[in-house]
């Protein structure tokens, strides 16, 4: 691993297409940067500002962006692939549509965001908070959703099927359609107060 970047400011750079790979920041702001059709493998980001980023088309494989903050950053068609953003925070990003395959999203902030047909597969999401977001049509399978915030979250025609749902509260969601196994069915009817019995 290369000696990180630290508390460095990047504003108004044209990273198109850029590799990222075992690339290592820390501190850093990045402000109006153009990292369309970028792709990192290996890549830390630690505690790093991005403000109206351009992350279109964008792949991250195996990358850390920790306690990162991400204001009205354009996050279209980006996929990660193993990535950890532990802590991180999105707010007022455009996020569709997104695809996360593994990695750990636990602690992260995506109230109110807008998530309809995004794709989580496999994803450690605990305790992230997904307060009002809107998971119309998304797939968050085979995931950790313990704990999650749920509150005013729109979760109709979602499939969660094969995801820890320990912590929602169906009364508490719009659920609509929401696609789940027979397994969590059970966790749901018990969390509404039924008791189960053969």
């Amino acid at each position: 691993m290369p000696e990180p970047t630290e508390d460095v400011t990047f504003h108004d750079e044209d990273w198109y297409a850029e590799d990222l790979a075992d690339r290592h920041f820390v501190g850093c702001t990045f402000h109006r940067v153009d990292l369309t059709e970028a792709s990192s493998r290996g890549a830390v980001f630690d505690g790093c500002t991005f403000g109206d980023v351009a992350f279109n088309v964008s792949r991250h494989t195996d990358s850390a962006f920790t306690r990162c903050v991400f204001t009205r950053c354009n996050l279209f068609e980006a996929e990660f692939t193993g990535c950890k953003l532990v802590g991180s925070t999105f707010d007022r990003c455009d996020l569709r549509p997104l695809t996360v395959t593994g990695g750990d999203w636990s602690f992260v902030t995506l109230a109110g965001a807008d998530l309809r047909g995004g794709r989580f597969t496999g994803v450690r999401m605990r305790e992230t908070d997904l307060s009002g977001a809107d998971l119309t049509g998304a797939t968050v399978t085979g995931g950790d959703l313990s704990d999650v915030q749920w509150r005013g979250a729109r979760l109709s025609g979602a499939d969660l099927r094969g995801s820890d749902l320990a912590g929602l509260d169906p009364t508490a969601v719009q659920r609509a359609g929401t696609v789940i196994d027979v397994m969590q069915s059970v966790a749901v009817a018990r969390a509404l107060g039924f008791d189960i019995r053969g």
